[in-house]
């Protein structure tokens, strides 16, 4: 006996010798089994074998290590080694094949039922893995092989059913229990009320308490501190001060756990100041035997600032803890990093990153990654790349989130190249992409409208196995709509329900194999996402009753709809005028308890807009207020294109003043407003709104071009030309200012030298523009006889075309300002001054003399042009660069 022991101990020796070469310590293994005596085989070494085996991740020397053990003989000698065996691998966490092999014990030696202690380790494994299928089996093999249950069984089974949100099964579970031989301790209560205070339901947890007392159980620490940061976190801080009281009746101090469990509820919930008051009594009230705060309380105060956006607290605190002698650990300082991050404090959060060095806390990996995900969000993208590049200095490796952040942040400004670059560096330093990592890189594609390589993608996926699930589905969905293939996505949200991610089919050279788990399927199913796409899709293309129709099979696959849902459709409707129809999709949204969102109000104001409604419009805006919906730029501007329209100046300045106590303002709100005051002859107050927009927007070419040129259409020709020279020094873009405008109304208030003046100033700027603004000035000298001027003049034009400084067209909006100028004068003022109906115009006689003496050929953008724009010059590329060679005529 005591040899067999020496060889047991020496087996064991050999196997620990060889830990970290596994497949040698197998092989000693299995030789010494094999070639021992079957009738005392050294099995002792077993659960050495199978932990070596088990860290080494070598399951199929496992499974083979309990056929090994299965085929001994007698099969009494190995009973104990693979219960041993299923023990080890619950205990690591190895839970499916833990109960692969106690099925196969439970079969083997059907006649030598388990030990309670074995059905107890695999029924925390199946808690700890929330693995209800395992629990419930294994709980019903227990009442077939007639084991007794403990009470620590109860409770295992108990928190199960908790946890899994199965509370009344629970209780009734905690009820049996004395039905069963055993008695519930203090644990029972304690994971019962934990289960209740879960579910939001701490009521009943006081309840629970008040029957542990009646028999005769003390409620512990444990069932305190969870009911009072159950009824902090519920809003009831005065039954959690009763709690902490009765605490103290109880004969027991609160301790650091308690209030770090009232703060940590209340920073929760937002209640930061309730949780800061709590914070000093535990700095300053040592007296009254309050538990001085740790640093989880430190870090519990510290994100509660930072989540609230408190950031002056947070470093107050910060810099308290270093004073006081304490130190910051990693958890803090990304706590600390994480709120910096959030409110945009980047360089700030770049210092903590090197503080973190400097006092010897090493960055994790996910320090560096809450900085890079910062410096993407906020388009800083080399920065974000100097941070990887400095955490690999460090030694420490980039991970999928790492790069997927950093992809995410190409993709997102349209920099599908260096995307790529990314994933390739990805997979050449071994970290695989993940379905999220090639989400993010297909809806850029797709985004882009590159949509041949996000097929090239979706096949790259496919072909190495990637599961496509309903994101996927939902990317490649929102690309074929925005890229106008509204029929294909609709198919595929069709046959989403029956054939999951295969209803994708053949997108390009892209196939997806038909999946034959049912599980598969169950992954890709259309959710709410999939129908706002399609239904928003469809009411941008004017095609409503369709949308009808997806809305009315989504609410039939019990997808309920939100808010965005309805939103599209009261839009189209209010967009079209059909108030009617937008408020009764309204009741219907409020009916299904989807709440008005401020998309919901703007599109309501549009709509009542287009109708005049004012009072209604108003009666809206009182509901936003008093709901605490706050009206944006967007709804202001619904409402004072209402005003404008209407004419209603007055309305429309209090307005104008509204937003501007609110800082929304923006060139288009400006837009309105100056065009409708210079409209009703108010140019005073169109000049103090164009000094305010200038004052809150900016010095912005677009407000510049907006007043010059309602100026100009209203008449104003002189306060017109000071804007237009201001424009000139600041040298914006003249595409959306009507200069040539501006010029033939100085030559028609005869201000000659100020029409010469503005031409030279934007010829000496290096300004390239339209030829025919020289042709009223030319004109005008021809007529008052200065003839020599006006040669000088046509020359410089010439000039100025030879050398390509001409400008061919103009902006969309200042075309617009044209052709409103042409319908209040009756034509096109350049028609009336180049084409003159006695044909005497000094400019055409002057440029045809200048064309006979240089050899220019035809001029044929002096000809009657179709339409009533602006008439170009396009010079023969022959002659350009020789007309500064030739003499003045």
């Amino acid at each position: 006996m005591n040899q067999t022991k020496t060889t047991q101990v020496t087996i064991t020796k050999a196997l620990l010798k060889n830990a970290n070469n596994p497949k040698l310590a197998w092989q000693i293994f299995r030789r010494v089994i094999l070639n021992s005596p079957t009738t005392n085989p050294p099995l002792d070494s077993v659960p050495t074998i199978a932990r070596i085996l088990i860290r080494s991740k070598m399951l199929e020397e496992i499974h083979t290590l309990h056929s090994l053990l299965l085929s001994l003989k007698p099969r009494g000698n190995s009973h104990s080694s693979l219960t041993s065996l299923v023990k080890i691998l619950a205990k690591s966490g190895l839970l499916d094949e833990a109960f692969s092999q106690f099925k196969s014990i439970r079969v083997h030696f059907h006649g030598d039922p388990p030990c309670i202690y074995l059905y107890n380790v695999l029924f925390e494994c199946c808690v700890r893995k929330q693995h209800m299928d395992y629990l419930m089996w294994l709980y019903k093999d227990m009442v077939v092989a007639k084991v007794s249950p403990e009470t620590y069984t109860f409770n295992l089974l108990i928190r199960a059913l908790c946890d899994s949100g199965r509370l009344e099964d629970a209780r009734k579970l905690f009820d049996k229990m004395s039905d069963k031989g055993c008695r519930p301790n203090e644990f029972s209560f304690a994971i019962l009320v934990r289960g209740y205070c879960r579910a939001g339901l701490a009521d009943e947890g006081l309840e629970l308490m008040e029957l542990m007392r009646s028999l005769g159980f003390s409620p512990n620490r444990v069932v305190y501190n969870t009911l009072i940061s159950s009824f902090c976190r519920d809003g009831k801080t005065e039954d959690a001060e009763k709690m902490v009281e009765r605490m103290r009746e109880d004969g027991m101090f609160p301790d650091v756990v308690t209030f770090n469990s009232r703060i940590s509820a209340l920073c929760r919930t937002g209640k930061i100041l309730e949780a800061s008051r709590i914070f000093r009594d535990m700095q300053l009230d040592e007296d009254l035997g309050l538990p001085r705060p740790n640093i989880i309380t430190y870090n519990l105060m510290l994100e509660g600032f930072c989540k609230e956006g408190m950031l002056e607290e947070a470093k107050t605190l910060v810099d308290a803890v270093t004073k006081n002698g304490g130190s910051l650990n990693l958890e803090s300082y990304n706590i600390w990093l994480m709120g910096l991050v959030r409110n945009g404090k980047l360089v700030e959060a770049q210092a903590v990153l090197q503080e973190m060095v400097e006092k010897g806390v090493e960055p994790s990996i996910h320090s560096y990654n809450i900085l890079i995900d910062g410096l993407c969000k906020n388009r800083m993208l080399s920065d974000a790349r100097m941070v990887m590049d400095l955490m690999v200095d460090r030694g420490i490796s980039p991970d999928t989130i790492t790069y997927s952040t950093l992809l995410h942040g190409y993709c997102s400004n349209g920099k599908v190249f260096e995307a790529n670059n990314v994933l390739y560096e990805m997979i050449r330093n071994g970290c695989s992409p993940t379905i999220f990592t090639c989400n993010i890189l297909l809806h850029s594609l797709y985004k882009e409208g590159r949509i041949s390589e996000a097929e090239d993608l979706l096949q790259k996926m496919n072909e190495r196995g990637y599961d496509l699930d309903t994101v996927t589905c939902n990317i490649i969905i929102h690309g074929l709509c925005n890229c106008g293939k509204l029929d294909k996505a609709i198919e595929i949200v069709n046959e989403m329900w029956t054939k999951g991610s295969a209803a994708l089919g053949n997108l390009g050279n892209f196939f997806v194999v038909p999946a034959d788990d049912t599980n598969s399927k169950k992954k890709c199913l259309p959710d709410l996402i999939t129908y706002s796409t399609v239904i928003s899709a469809l009411c941008k293309a004017g095609k409503l009753d369709e949308a009808k129709k997806k809305f009315t099979e989504m609410m039939g696959k019990n997808v309920r709809p939100d808010s965005f849902v309805y939103d599209n459709f009261i839009h189209s409707y209010c967009k079209e005028g059909k108030l009617s129809s937008a408020f009764r999709v309204l009741k219907d949204m409020e009916k299904n308890g989807c709440s008005k969102t401020l998309q919901t109000y703007n599109s309501l104001i549009l709509g009542l807009g287009s109708k005049a409604q004012i009072f209604e419009i108003h009666g809206l805006l009182n509901e936003m207020r008093e709901r605490g919906v706050s009206p944006n730029v967007c709804t202001y501007n619904n409402i004072l294109k209402c005003l404008c329209e209407g004419s209603k100046i007055e309305d429309a300045i209090s307005c104008l003043d509204e937003m501007q106590q609110r800082g929304i303002l923006n060139v288009s709100s400006f837009r309105m407003l100056v065009r409708v005051f210079c409209k009703a002859g108010e140019f005073r107050v169109a000049q103090e709104a164009f000094k305010t927009a200038l004052s809150m927007c900016g010095h912005k070419e677009g407000i510049y071009s907006l007043m010059f040129n309602e100026l100009l259409l209203a008449g104003e020709v002189s306060e017109a030309k000071e804007i237009f020279e201001a424009a000139l020094e600041k040298s914006y873009d003249l595409g959306n200012f009507l200069y040539k405008v501006l010029i033939d109304g100085l030559c028609k208030d005869e201000k000659l030298e100020e029409a010469t003046g503005i031409i030279y100033k934007m010829i000496d700027k290096g300004y390239g523009f339209d030829p025919a603004s020289f042709m009223p000035v030319i004109d005008a000298l021809g007529e008052r006889g200065k003839k020599h001027e006006a040669d000088e003049l046509a020359e410089k034009m010439m000039e100025m075309t030879s050398d390509g400084r001409v400008a061919h067209k103009i902006s969309q909006n200042a075309g617009e300002l044209v052709r409103r100028k042409q319908n209040k004068n009756g034509g096109s003022v350049w028609q009336d001054i180049l084409h003159r109906e006695d044909g005497s115009g000094i400019a055409l006689k002057t440029l045809k003399r200048v064309q006979k003496g240089w050899g220019q050929g035809s001029i044929s953008s002096l000809q009657a042009q179709k339409y009533d724009l602006l008439d170009y010059w396009e010079p023969g590329a022959e002659h350009r660069g020789n007309i500064k060679k030739k003499s003045r005529h």
